[in-house]
């Protein structure tokens, strides 16, 4: 999880908005009137007693001291005036403490890369004697990093891995081999930053003397080239390696680098080089480096322990799946040096596992018909761990404690709902976020027991907004279609409903891996506009189909080798349902979907063009041969084995059948679901004498977010509906 950089107060109420009695585009999407009150930026100390938060005033940025019990502010710990250097005052982005807390690491003008990685200009500050000083000399750099004793600095330019020693200002040059769209040093390419989600490729081993690399050749990875319109007289190109299904991956290789010298060491991860590095991390044993490794086809994992001295290596612990095996950050390791934590699909749910250093199971943790979604940590003192969990249903998520000797455990969120904790260092306190599908979220602040200490925000205004404007209630339910598999769905229905009349009802569905919309939780994507939606006299439904995940490896894993086949059932066969509702106009059911929602909304007006009227799909996959291949071929293998799982469910291959109306919307820079896929779609619309409507969004990317670009969306689909549905 990225921290946001400050504790921002979220909650921007509009001038007019208690006088209204309905919900408004502009008020959902331009005035901010209906967003929350959040906790974000919290930083704890390593008492675990306290916190800090980077807070913004006139006069500058600062860092604030506030105690957990209390909340009360303890000190401005550092205040604008000391973030100066040369006369100038920093713009602070992000910030860092060192290990013990006397100096604190600034980031500052940041420079985008991808989504999620960005470059900063860095400042050290020393907190009592308040000696700013630039690291790199002020230049752009990467991921700057403490050593643990605090006298480096380890950062990434120009592909390159450096270390800068902040008393003499002497640097050593870990490598000298990087290059632009060659070789890259200690941080991640494109694929490996979108689908195994980390930017920093390099770790200090726990005393110091060594830093664990992870280097990029990525000279076999095609380019990927799109344009940036811009109101430029010639539109600029913007080319980067993306590895598309079937196609060649960088080559990765783990050195591990002393230092001081610059001495290396590559590590022995195998003969095979087709093959995935999506974790790394040092054991207690400063000397040791754990490495997990993943084949091409990601059904093999194997978790390797790396000597730091020759970089020899021993496999201590595998898993195979007929299927694929999912990547968590859940491994973590026991200060008794002897075992480690991990977490696993092997019994078919995700549970927690303990380990000897062997590899040998010592117990499993957490065992059940349900899943562990967050694995928060270990209470080295008390041997308790702290985890979410789906034990009261897929819909229902709660913070657990077990002893780590399985005697006994604690349930430490009563309500019904979502509840998502943020535990101080040593777990002594935590912060839980609990809403559910009809109230905002609950902000509070806890024990480690579960004790209630105090709310720290509670979104009553905006709780009394929502029922000022009449926010309907979501009803769960579930149903049983034809084969069988029963799915959980939910429904939002216009306020006193005619019996006499037959509404339509819009489908709104993701149904892809990692996502979810059937939950108790107050902030499903794009509710207010569905919340919207229903003011306009829509019955507004979403479901989870097979494929999606807290049910179990089985039901997740169904879709396997064959992405949106099932799927694509499971929306159909909800509309068959719905069909039969008394209060439901058959004949007007429309589906949207973003992304793979898009996908299956595409898949359902083609398809399922006997069932759906309407579709809108926003940034959607519409060939899979298309998208990154580590996505991709987990659950489809490469399009050479699997030619006809990537051609009978992408939607190209089935315009033919189309006859409702169909919204293709994609933003032109989208860099992850390329715009190409919608162009795939259009020329093929164009061949079947097709009608369709289209918006593209210059430059902007899979978020389509941009000065008005949400509510121009959001307006465009509300009256594509209208028209249409």
């Amino acid at each position: 999880m990225r921290l946001l950089p400050s504790i921002a107060v979220l909650l921007l109420i509009h001038p007019c908005a208690f006088a209204q009695t309905s919900l408004t585009l502009e008020d959902i999407w331009q005035h901010g009137t209906y967003r929350t009150e959040g906790v974000q930026g919290l930083r704890s100390m390593n008492d675990g007693l306290h916190y800090t938060v980077m807070s913004s005033a006139a006069n500058g940025k600062s860092i604030v001291k506030y105690a957990y019990r209390t909340g009360e502010e303890v000190a401005v710990f550092i205040p604008p005036a000391m973030l100066t250097y040369a006369g100038r005052a920093l713009a602070m982005e992000e910030y860092a403490f060192n290990a013990d807390e006397t100096q604190v690491l600034v980031a500052t003008e940041p420079q985008e890369l991808y989504r999620y990685s960005s470059s900063y200009a860095y400042y050290t500050l020393n907190i009592a004697t308040g000696k700013v000083q630039p690291v790199a000399g002020g230049a752009q750099v990467f991921h700057a990093t403490f050593s643990p004793a605090s006298d480096r600095v380890a950062y990434v330019r120009d592909n390159d891995l450096w270390v800068e020693n902040l008393t003499t200002g002497a640097t050593v040059r870990l490598t000298d081999n990087g290059r632009k769209d060659f070789i890259i040093n200690g941080m991640s390419d494109w694929v490996y930053e979108e689908e195994f989600a980390f930017t920093q490729a390099f770790q200090w081993s726990p005393d110091g003397k060594h830093i664990a690399y992870y280097e990029f050749n990525e000279e076999q990875v095609r380019e990927f080239t799109m344009m940036n319109f811009s109101g430029m007289l010639y539109p600029e190109k913007v080319t980067f390696k993306y590895p598309k299904a079937g196609e060649a991956n960088s080559i990765v290789n783990i050195f591990i680098a002393d230092s001081e010298t610059g001495h290396r060491v590559k590590v022995d991860i195998g003969t095979e080089t087709d093959i995935y590095i999506p974790r790394i991390k040092w054991t207690r044993n400063a000397g040791m480096l754990s490495v997990q490794r993943l084949n091409r086809l990601q059904n093999r994992w194997d978790l390797l322990l790396a000597s730091a001295k020759d970089g020899s290596t021993r496999t201590i612990l595998s898993e195979e799946s007929k299927t694929y095996i999912d990547i968590n950050d859940n491994l973590i390791f026991l200060e008794n040096a002897n075992q480690f934590i991990y977490s696993s699909e092997r019994d078919g749910f995700h549970h927690l596992y303990l380990h000897d250093m062997s590899g040998k199971l010592v117990m499993q943790l957490t065992k059940g018909n349900w899943e562990v979604t967050e694995f928060y940590g270990l209470d080295t003192k008390e041997q308790n761990i702290y985890y979410q969990s789906l034990e009261e249903g897929p819909s229902q998520r709660h913070v657990y404690s077990v002893s780590i000797d399985g005697r006994w455990k604690r349930k430490l969120t009563p309500e019904r709902g979502h509840n998502d904790a943020d535990f101080s260092t040593g777990m002594h306190y935590f912060i839980n976020r609990h809403s559910t599908a009809d109230t905002p979220p609950v902000i509070t602040l806890n024990d480690a027991k579960g004790k209630q200490i105090r709310v720290l925000k509670d979104n009553q205004r905006l709780r009394e907004l929502a029922a000022k404007v009449g926010m309907v209630k979501r009803e769960f339910f579930t149903f049983i279609p034809s084969h069988g598999t029963a799915l959980n769905a939910w429904a939002m229905k216009p306020a006193n409903m005619d019996p006499a009349k037959k509404y339509p009802v819009l489908l709104y569905v993701y149904g892809g891996s990692g996502r979810t919309y059937v939950e108790d939780d107050w902030n499903v994507p794009n509710i207010l506009w569905l919340q919207y939606m229903v003011q306009q006299g829509y019955v507004v439904v979403a479901m989870d189909p097979r494929g999606t995940d807290h049910r179990g490896r089985d039901f997740k894993h169904s879709i396997y080798m064959e992405l949106g086949k099932l799927e694509t059932e499971d929306c159909i066969e909800t509309a068959k349902y719905l069909a039969t509702l008394p209060y439901v106009d058959k004949d007007r059911i429309g589906m949207f979907g973003w992304s793979y929602g898009g996908y299956l909304s595409s898949l359902g007006i083609t398809k399922g063009a006997d069932h759906f009227k309407a579709a809108i799909a926003v940034a959607p996959v519409t060939n899979w041969r298309y998208y990154d291949n580590i996505y991709t071929e987990r659950f489809m293998r490469t399009p050479q084995e699997n030619p006809s799982g990537y051609d009978d469910n992408s939607p190209v291959n089935h315009v033919n059948k189309l006859r409702g109306s169909y919204l293709l919307i994609h933003g032109s820079g989208d860099d992850n679901v390329h715009f190409q896929h919608s162009m795939v779609m259009i020329e093929a619309l164009i061949k079947a004498n097709k009608q369709f409507d289209l918006m593209v969004y210059p430059d902007l990317d899979h978020g389509i977010y941009g000065p008005n670009s949400r509510l121009h969306l959001f307006t465009k689909m509300t009256d594509f509906l209208k028209k249409n549905l």
